[in-house]
C-alpha cells in the first residue's frame, strides 16, 4: 500500500517578483530625484572641498555683471540690505547663502558679507564641490 501523498511542494524560490519590485523602486527614485529644484540663479561658483546645507536659508546670488538676486528675485544694490532683513525676519535664525559668480567683482560679494556682519546674521559662502 502506497501512503505517500501525491502533492509535492517544490522547495525552490522564484526571485522574479523580488527583482520586479527592486527595479520599480529604482525607477521611482530615479524619477523623483530629478524633480528636486534649487531656488537659485545659475552662477559659476569657485571650487572648494566642503559641503553645507541649511533648510532655513536665504540665497543671495551675485552675477558676473554685478546683479543681485534674493531667492530668484532681482534686487537693486540700494535695496539689498532692506530686502535681506525683510526675508530674514525678526528672529534672525535664517542663514544667508552667498552665491557669487567667480567673475563677479569681489567688492559686491563683500557688500553682502558686510550687511550680514553688521546685523549679526549667519552666512555661508557657496562654492562648487569637488577638487
Amino acid at each position: 500500500m502506497n501512503l505517500r501523498g501525491r502533492n509535492k511542494v517544490d522547495p525552490s524560490f522564484n526571485m522574479s517578483s523580488m527583482t520586479d519590485i527592486v527595479f520599480l523602486l529604482l525607477i521611482f527614485f530615479m524619477l523623483t530625484s530629478t524633480l528636486v529644484t534649487v531656488s537659485a540663479i545659475d552662477v559659476l561658483l569657485p571650487k572648494a572641498g566642503g559641503k553645507t546645507e541649511n533648510n532655513t536659508s536665504i540665497s543671495v546670488s551675485i552675477t558676473s555683471n554685478s546683479t543681485f538676486y534674493i531667492d530668484k528675485a532681482k534686487v537693486s544694490s540700494l535695496q539689498l540690505e532692506r530686502e535681506i532683513l525683510k526675508k530674514v525676519g525678526v528672529d534672525k535664525k535664517k542663514t544667508i547663502i552667498i552665491r557669487g559668480d567667480k567673475a563677479a567683482p569681489y567688492e559686491k560679494v563683500m557688500n553682502v558679507i558686510d550687511i550680514a556682519n553688521k546685523h549679526k546674521l549667519k552666512m555661508i559662502l557657496a562654492v562648487k564641490g569637488g577638487k
